[in-house]
């Protein structure tokens, strides 16, 4: 019964090394998933319901993908969750070389071009390029623009956004509508730039603009 307990109690431990990764790296398990290559996200419940325990195979994987974990830690949970020195490089962005409104869409299926570590982003979930113009000098265009995907009911009035309808894929500034059933979406650049006004229940997806990055 004993040796019962510490197998149960190892499990758990192994479970919530994983989740300490996960959050921190600011993802949900399944995107995490992903985005270290596994095919699904099976394999990481698996451990949460304490089927399997941390593999070697699997933990330098994590590694492979945020070098700021260490892999001892990770394995054993000896040690230091964080190298030595590297917990404020922030963590690792998935960088995709795309315009965002032509390849947002879909972008979860996508293998990324390479990752940025940036501190002031590390609460985003992606960075692409924007190259329109509706954001004058607000976003000029080939601005690297940091995303987090978020919810209607989050909406900051006067934020960033990119909104996804089946429709349309644009990148504007939201503002709610009276009642709150539809957002307006705005240009920070007016001239030649018509508001949109699109309801809730049509919106796909919707990102906020953490921050961004205007390359010359």
């Amino acid at each position: 019964m004993q040796k019962k307990f510490e197998i149960m109690h190892e499990n758990q431990n192994n479970w919530q090394r994983i989740e300490s990764v996960v959050k921190w790296a600011n993802m949900t398990t399944n995107y995490f998933a992903r985005y270290i290559g596994l095919s699904r996200g099976e394999n990481l419940y698996q451990i949460k319901r304490g089927h399997n325990g941390i593999s070697r195979k699997l933990g330098e994987r994590i590694v492979q993908h945020f070098p700021q974990i260490d892999l001892l830690w990770l394995l054993t949970g000896r040690g230091q969750m964080f190298v030595s020195g590297s917990e404020d490089r922030g963590a690792q962005i998935p960088f995709f070389n795309a315009d965002v409104e032509k390849s947002i869409r879909g972008v979860e299926l996508l293998s990324p071009d390479g990752y940025v570590v940036l501190p002031m982003g590390d609460d985003a979930d992606c960075a692409l390029y924007y190259y329109g113009r509706a954001m004058g000098d607000t976003l000029p265009a080939g601005t690297l623009v940091f995303l987090k995907e978020s919810d209607v009911e989050s909406v900051i009035p006067g934020g960033m956004y990119v909104v996804v309808t089946r429709k349309i894929v644009t990148l504007r500034q939201l503002h709610l509508e009276a009642g709150a059933q539809s957002v307006r979406l705005t240009a920070s650049c007016g001239a030649g730039f018509d508001e949109m006004v699109v309801k809730n229940k049509d919106i796909q997806k919707i990102y906020r603009v953490k921050a961004h990055l205007i390359v010359d």
